[in-house]
């Protein structure tokens, strides 16, 4: 009988694993590491790097519960060979083993590794299906299969008749399939968001923390206000939390955006979903589990279930259908580098400050912080995509190559050309007003247009119209803001443009990561 080595990720925490599936703990060994390649192929947040090292420890301790044979490479050991390949090597020898099982990785660039492996090690290689999304990789091509536009509300009806969720019948519950309009309240005077479910690091992620400061002292980020759980016990009671506490009134406040309070109502339980502690099926049936109780209304309800039935399987299935070339789309043609302010907070405008703050403070800032403020900005100001890519895929404890791309490619550049969005998500300071009270605080004047008070978003947003006419002009969802532009007098155009080039001129850009 083959002994088998299986190789976990640090985002597989998840004991239903596909590679774990026929695990035989009297022969098998269970291999998991800390690489420094793959905690540095981008400077990561510090605490996306303690909850995922503290998460896997945790992880391991529970299959040695259970009699199974872990080999567990910390960082800092001195044999550690600083890649997963090297690890690989040093188990199968170290053990034995003629067998490797692995589940598919959810970046390509991982996967290619794995698939050289197979021509590398003199063993098996055994690479399997993640099973743990709710729409498998075939069935997501087949959707697409033949499609000239693959939109997300067309894909998330189906997956809705194919799992029951929120379904009366063959007919969506209460009727509709999506209720956005009813989520789009900003928070009124007097609205207190929940207390959210944190934790207090115990020994051993205190251990992992000073490991964090030690290894990466520069990377972006601090852990003065660590909170996240590492265990599948602490990731329920966050899920539990949610659903409780804030559930109820996510739906309405869901675009909403406030100073001083990064969670409002949202879930924050996806670094527990991508890292494996959580699953998506059970995500979904808690909030549907709700409202059948009457505890959370449809509009709650069902804008949770679209985000993770729908955009989450969504951006995963255009990941794997695009991938590799989708990386590198440019279709703006925008060449900016990155601005400080993304790394520093350190601007004027305080809808920036706060949302870089709240990043840098959490690893966390809800989606439409990521995509209305700072992703606004990033395509408003014509960023290289690659940069603003690999600043989304370090700094969010939940983000992974398979998520964050298609939403920065897609839904914040419209890099990719209008694949995944019918139209770029370009907003003038007037949203960013409506939905926050980031405005009241701000040196900028919200309501001037042009000159050195007025809040950049407004000439920012007419002349990243401007410089995209001969890409954006024919698009039918830009048609008024384009015949709005046709009558701006010549003066107007032109003090527009000066003053976008004079702002964007004088951000700072030399920053390294």
């Amino acid at each position: 009988m083959a002994k088998t080595l299986r190789l976990i990720l640090a985002d597989q925490l998840t004991r239903e694993i596909a590679s774990l599936k026929d695990l035989d703990a009297e022969r098998d060994v269970v291999l998991m590491a800390e690489v420094m390649e793959e905690a540095t192929y981008v400077g990561h947040h510090k605490q996306k790097l303690v909850f995922l090292f503290a998460a896997m420890r945790a992880f391991a301790e529970e299959l040695r519960g259970e009699g199974v044979t872990v080999d567990y490479v910390a960082l800092d050991d001195p044999d550690n060979a600083g890649s997963l390949g090297g690890e690989v090597k040093r188990a199968l020898e170290r053990h034995g083993c003629d067998r490797l099982t692995l589940t598919e990785p959810g970046e390509w660039r991982v996967l290619e590794m794995m698939q050289d492996w197979r021509e590398e090690f003199d063993v098996d290689v055994v690479i399997r299906e993640d099973d743990r999304f709710l729409c498998s990789r075939a069935r997501f091509e087949a959707w697409a299969h033949g499609r000239k536009g693959l939109r997300m509300e067309f894909f998330y009806r189906e997956m809705r008749k194919e799992t029951g969720l929120l379904m009366d019948g063959d007919a969506p519950e209460g009727g509709q399939w999506n209720y956005d309009v009813e989520n789009r309240k900003s928070l009124p005077k007097g609205v207190t968001p929940p207390r959210r479910a944190r934790f207090a690091p115990d020994a051993t992620v205190r251990e992992v923390m000073a490991l964090v400061e030690a290894r990466f002292p520069r990377n972006f980020g601090t852990l003065d206000h660590y909170g996240w759980g590492w265990t599948r016990a602490q990731a329920l009671e966050a899920l539990d939390a949610f659903v409780r506490e804030a559930l109820p009134r996510f739906g309405d406040y869901q675009d909403a955006m406030k100073a001083g309070e990064p969670f409002l109502f949202h879930g924050v339980v996806s670094p527990y979903l991508n890292a494996g502690l959580l699953t998506a099926r059970e995500v979904c049936d808690a909030a549907v589990a709700a409202y059948e109780a009457g505890a959370a209304p449809l509009n709650a309800v069902e804008g949770f279930v679209r985000q993770i039935l729908g955009w989450r399987e969504y951006v995963r299935g255009v990941y794997w259908l695009k991938m590799p070339e989708y990386r590198d789309a440019n279709a703006l043609g925008a060449e900016r580098k990155l601005p400080d302010l993304y790394w520093t907070a350190e601007t004027d405008l305080n809808c920036l400050a706060q949302c870089v703050g709240d990043t840098r403070d959490h690893a966390y800032a809800h989606h439409i912080q990521r995509l209305m403020v700072l992703g606004n900005f990033a395509l408003l100001g014509g960023f290289r995509p690659r940069e603003v890519q690999d600043w989304y895929l370090l700094v969010y404890a939940d983000a992974y190559e398979w998520v964050e791309l298609p939403n920065v490619q897609g839904m914040a550049l419209f890099a990719d050309g209008g694949m995944l969005a019918s139209k770029p998500y370009a907003a003038s300071g007037a949203y960013i007003d409506r939905m926050s009270d980031y405005c009241k605080s701000c040196r900028y004047d919200v309501k001037a247009k042009t000159g050195d008070d007025a809040c950049p978003f407004n000439y920012l947003y007419w002349d990243f119209l401007i410089r995209n006419e001969a890409t954006l002009g024919r698009n039918p969802r830009l048609a008024m803001p384009y015949r709005n532009l046709s009558r701006m007098p010549r003066e107007r155009v032109d003090e527009i443009r000066a003053d976008a080039a004079r702002f964007l001129d004088g951000l700072p850009a030399t920053y390294e990561g």
